[in-house]
């Protein structure tokens, strides 16, 4: 397993094999990586609801199969609009840029910044897959005493890209464990977070957990 490093990564962009919309600029790649724009979408977490009992706090349940596009107020900014995270808020945020990943022995690792971390912010790292195409959920949390402001734009993550010694065939590509990526195709519209898969949660709620072994078990 390799990693690129700018001469690749300008190249792989050149030959289609790396996609951004919108495009990549100067600022964004780096020696070893390629940095990713705040987009124009927040998710906040909604903490509490209005109703017959009266003001109650909410409980978000993401084990329930239901979708829980509730459990999120998305907040869509404007040109020349910014972002205020509370004092130990959490939001989500989408990235400006849509990613599609089209070559099959090519997968991404996602860090935060230092330099938003030196800000403030905690923002987690993650996964992209192989094959992947979409924008991409970012979780952001404000760890200090006071607001820290955040403008969509601003270069929050950097993608290190790595390339697989055994290329994936596209079907393999697209199964996340026993079912379809559940984030695959996602927009910035639609990046609340989402439950695992139906008959895993049924199998952990119920705690047969050895159901999960004995009917997928893994290909040896």
């Amino acid at each position: 397993m390799g990693i690129l490093g700018k001469t690749d990564i300008k190249k792989y962009i050149k030959e289609g094999k790396i996609i951004l919309d919108p495009v990549a600029d100067q600022f964004q790649i780096q020696p070893n990586s390629l940095d990713l724009r705040a987009g124009w979408n927040f998710y906040v977490p909604q903490q509490w609801q209005y109703g017959e009992a009266g003001r109650t706090v909410t409980r978000p349940d993401y084990t329930e199969h239901k979708a829980n596009s509730d459990d999120f107020k998305l907040i869509k900014l404007r040109p020349g609009q910014y972002f205020e995270f509370l004092p130990n808020e959490f939001a989500i945020v989408s990235t400006l840029e849509k990613l599609s990943l089209k070559a099959n022995d090519l997968m991404a690792l996602l860090y935060p910044r230092s330099s938003m971390i030196r800000r403030g912010f905690v923002i987690e790292s993650g996964v992209v897959d192989v094959g992947y195409s979409g924008h991409l959920t970012i979780p952001v949390y404000n760890a200090t005493p006071q607001p820290l402001r955040l403008y969509p734009g601003e270069r929050m993550y950097q993608l290190v890209f790595h390339t697989l010694d055994t290329p994936l065939a596209d079907d393999d590509a697209q199964l996340h464990g026993a079912v379809k990526a559940k984030y695959q195709d996602a927009t910035a519209h639609n990046l609340q977070a989402r439950t695992d898969s139906s008959e895993e949660l049924e199998f952990i709620k119920s705690g047969q957990l050895e159901k999960i072994k004995e009917q997928y078990r893994a290909s040896e």
